[in-house]
């Protein structure tokens, strides 16, 4: 017999870090197996946003037993659907993905009705492609299916490639990270994703502004991992003194670490630039005993995809950015 459905949504300010702990527990456990993540200097973070009452979002109770969970963050004109997840592990009157497309609807709701929103991004990394994107389907959004890539280091393969690299064209040195260079990498992002693909996921790449908040929230805050400042490099031009590529790294367990960004301005690409930035990060990452390296990319964007596969990495996991843009609305003729 059919149990009937006892699940009620409601507000997610209304509930204290206590109350959603084992929840985020949890999916600290999930993230672990599927991506081989520490999410719980993340899953701190969150509580933490939970008792000071201002984190926007929805939790989905069932027989008044706190279930699920979903919240966005506002940047400016623009919603980030930052999460959503369901208990697997509990008796529950629906499957967890019910309940998160639950969440799901209530929330793009939300956005979507606040008029002061009009854009709205979602990555939702931990779940696999098509498994929640109904709701945003339906709601108009279009959806980038995206790759979680991992690479062995325990062969020393990549160890030993670097060490026989030929060296970088001549005029163009590699330098470790230094926070020295944080305007020009900004200037960076923003040049080497103009009219990409990604630039359609994620607008802070648009503009330099927005790639300075990006840079910010990679090295400064813990969503990405920890930031690796020994593992990250730049390529500079040496007779003027400009970024030519670089590469972000954090540490998402003591024994797995996560590209955050590699890019390389359209004038230098072709000249295996970021073969050579992969290379020594993986030879820094390898003397440090690290096991592995993971990075995402999106499936379209076939140069980088070609590129990670040379290097061996593979296809660990499937999910999908989504993205919604506000139509604009027809000039009155009163």
């Amino acid at each position: 017999m059919k149990v009937p459905s006892q699940l009620e949504v409601l507000d997610l300010r209304h509930f204290s870090a206590r109350q959603l702990r084992s929840l985020l527990d949890e999916e600290s456990r999930v993230c672990s197996a599927r991506l081989r993540w520490d999410y719980r200097s993340s899953a701190d973070l969150l509580l933490q946003y939970l008792d000071a009452r201002v984190l926007p979002g929805f939790v989905a109770l069932d027989r008044g037993r706190v279930c699920g969970y979903v919240f966005c963050v506002y940047e400016g004109a623009k919603g980030v659907v930052g999460d959503v997840y369901a208990s697997t592990a509990m008796s529950v009157s629906q499957p967890a993905v019910e309940v998160e497309r639950t969440l799901l609807v209530h929330m793009l709701e939300m956005l979507q009705n606040s008029p002061h929103v009009d854009r709205i991004e979602s990555q939702l990394l931990l779940h696999p492609s098509g498994q929640i994107t109904q709701p945003f389907l339906q709601a108009g959004f279009t959806a980038h299916t995206r790759l979680f890539m991992e690479c062995d280091l325990s062969d020393g393969r990549l160890l030993r490639e670097e060490q026989a690299a030929a060296p970088l064209p001549a005029g163009l040195a590699l330098a470790p990270w230094s926070s020295a260079n944080f305007q020009k990498a900004g200037e960076l992002v923003h040049r080497a994703y103009n009219g990409h693909l990604d630039g359609e996921i994620n607008d802070q790449y648009r503009t330099l502004d927005g790639a300075l908040r990006f840079l910010h929230n990679i090295v400064r805050f813990p969503g990405c991992g920890v930031f690796d400042v020994d593992a990250s490099s730049v390529v500079f031009c040496e007779e003027s003194g400009g970024m030519a590529a670089m590469l972000l790294c954090s540490r998402v367990r003591e024994e797995v670490a996560h590209i955050t960004q590699i890019c390389v301005l359209p004038e230098y690409r072709g000249q295996r630039l970021g073969h050579a930035l992969l290379s020594h990060c993986a030879a820094q990452l390898t003397r440090r005993r690290f096991d592995a390296i993971t990075l995402t990319v999106t499936e379209g964007n076939t140069y980088a995809l070609a590129l990670y596969e040379r290097m061996n990495f593979s296809v660990r996991h499937r999910f999908d950015a989504l993205v919604w843009t506000r139509p604009e609305q027809p000039l009155s003729t009163d």
